[in-house]
């Protein structure tokens, strides 16, 4: 069991976080706090493994109390401002949940909170209907009049066309064509996944070369990084970066 703190200003915000936690057969809610100021109190006195934490918040904000915490537990950050999440990976957050969401969105920052915890599948015994929501080692996309079935490892890279996306594979030449959004795709994609471009998402795994401004997928392909993704992107490649 993976012992949580939820911490929150408003009340009924607060209240739809616990009762999220608790749906989760491998989270505890340990306590629920509606500050930051509360939430340090409590962690003088008690552990926990993982926090889930709204940022902007009075007296103390999320992203300020995470920092200041000398030993701080794992963090899922949550809040209604998209401009904090450069700042979430800084401080090297699990997740980072942008409100409004639902059960869905919560579920996948749960399980890469379970995956980064370490903890099996086999001790948590998470349920199918858990599991459904969640993509795998393979997906299907539809194209045209077929519905194909996908390796995720084989995908090296994504690109976006307007109401469509191209995926584009290491094992064939031409990409697979199917109505689905950039946001949809990244929502559901493994972690080692990211979005580098308004047009793009790549493989991690499959980059061969970083430039300043770009990065190679092979001797063909070179893929820009834009410049409202180059911070996020950046500080992945410093925490892979051997100096």
């Amino acid at each position: 069991m993976i012992r949580c703190l939820a911490i929150d200003d408003e009340p009924l915000a607060l209240k739809q976080l616990a009762s999220y936690i608790r749906k989760m057969p491998f989270l505890k809610l340990t306590a629920q706090c509606s500050s930051a100021l509360e939430a340090r109190t409590f962690l003088e006195h008690e552990n926990v493994d993982a926090i889930f934490c709204d940022i902007n918040m009075p007296d103390l904000n999320g992203m300020d109390f995470v920092k200041s915490l000398a030993s701080p537990p794992l963090v899922v950050f949550t809040t209604a401002y998209s401009e904090y999440a450069v700042e979430g990976f800084r401080v090297n957050a699990v997740d980072y949940l942008l409100k409004p969401f639902g059960l869905q969105e919560f579920q996948r920052a749960a399980l890469r909170l379970k995956d980064r915890m370490g903890i099996s599948r086999i001790e948590t015994s998470i349920p199918l209907a858990f599991e459904k929501e969640v993509w795998g080692e393979s997906l299907f996309l539809k194209t045209g009049q077929r519905i194909i079935r996908v390796n995720v490892p084989d995908i090296k890279y994504i690109e976006g066309m307007s109401e469509y996306v191209k995926v584009w594979l290491d094992t064939q030449s031409k990409p697979i064509i199917t109505l689905l959004s950039m946001a949809k795709m990244v929502e559901n994609l493994p972690k080692y996944f990211m979005r580098i471009h308004r047009s793009y998402i790549v493989n991690l795994n499959k980059i061969r070369e970083v430039n300043k401004n770009s990065v190679l997928m092979d001797a063909q392909t070179v893929l820009p990084v834009g410049d409202l993704y180059r911070e996020a992107f950046q500080t992945f490649m410093d925490t892979r970066f051997l100096k």
